[in-house]
């Protein structure tokens, strides 16, 4: 039995072997879906779309966690909008996850945790300059999530971050979402003097590549040089399998193709 990403915009199908079916259930907002697959470990799918897997789960996980992080100076308030973590709107995702994906969920049990029900959108609305940094792990921009691509949101983030705050948004892939990335980004360089893209492997997302978008209200902010580097020794210590200071770096080196898109007016 297979279960199918599809990109109905590419006709592109990313495709699973289930070696057993964990749990499966209608929530409030989506169906929820969790197996054991053949080579991936346990997989969590909702409205029939794979969000994540236990064995590539790491790059997507650390890459959109760590860059911004890394490039603040004094990190002191994080709020993570979708994701299963911070504020959330589906609160079975969250129970399914500890259940079923307790190595990604392991943050619940941290005292500096603050997690909301709801929607992220008015959550930000209402929260005005408290944040240090800003992630949305948001789905594609189809139905409710497409407001998390657009404008207003982004003047939304812009006003709850404090001074010299950092945001980083799910990006898309260069390969098929190029178009959308440009507008992004062409939006939001009148909102933040910095804005920048990275990208980086997911095997199990179509084209096997994501990326993200981050933007500064610092105008010194240089994604692409971290001011918090890690050596090897930091690195082990806090189990990072994906992100370390070189990769970080390179992952803003972009192809020819992207980078012409990117930066014509």
């Amino acid at each position: 039995l297979l279960l199918r990403k599809i990109d109905s915009r590419w006709k592109m199908t990313c495709a699973l072997k289930i070696k057993e079916v964990l749990y499966q259930n209608k929530s409030q907002y989506q169906n929820i879906f969790v197996f054991k697959s053949e080579t991936y470990g346990n997989v969590l799918a909702l409205d029939g779309v794979i969000q994540l897997t236990e064995r590539d789960e790491c790059s997507y996980q650390e890459m959109v966690a760590h860059v911004p992080l890394k490039s603040h100076p004094n990190p002191e308030r994080v709020l993570v909008i979708g994701g299963g973590d911070g504020c959330e709107i589906d609160k079975d995702v969250i129970e399914v996850s500890k259940r079923f994906l307790p190595g990604v969920a392991s943050g619940f049990d941290s005292s500096k945790l603050n997690l909301h029900i709801g929607d992220g959108v008015d959550f930000v609305k209402s929260h005005l300059n408290q944040f240090d940094v800003i992630i949305t792990d948001s789905s594609d921009p189809i139905g409710p999530a497409e407001q998390l691509f657009q404008l207003q949101y982004f003047k939304d983030l812009n006003a709850c971050l404090r001074e010299g705050g950092i945001i980083c948004s799910q990006g898309e892939s260069m390969w098929l979402h190029l178009d959308l990335i440009k507008e992004v980004m062409t939006f939001n360089k009148t909102i933040f003097p910095v804005v920048s893209y990275c990208s980086f492997s997911v095997p199990t997302y179509p084209s096997g590549v994501i990326g993200i978008i981050l933007c500064s209200k610092n105008a010194n902010t240089s994604f692409e040089e971290p001011v918090c580097q890690l050596n090897e020794q930091e690195a082990d210590s806090q189990n990072l399998k994906y992100y370390d200071t070189q990769f970080h770096k390179s992952a803003f080196n972009l192809p020819r193709f992207v980078k012409k898109v990117l930066c014509s007016s």
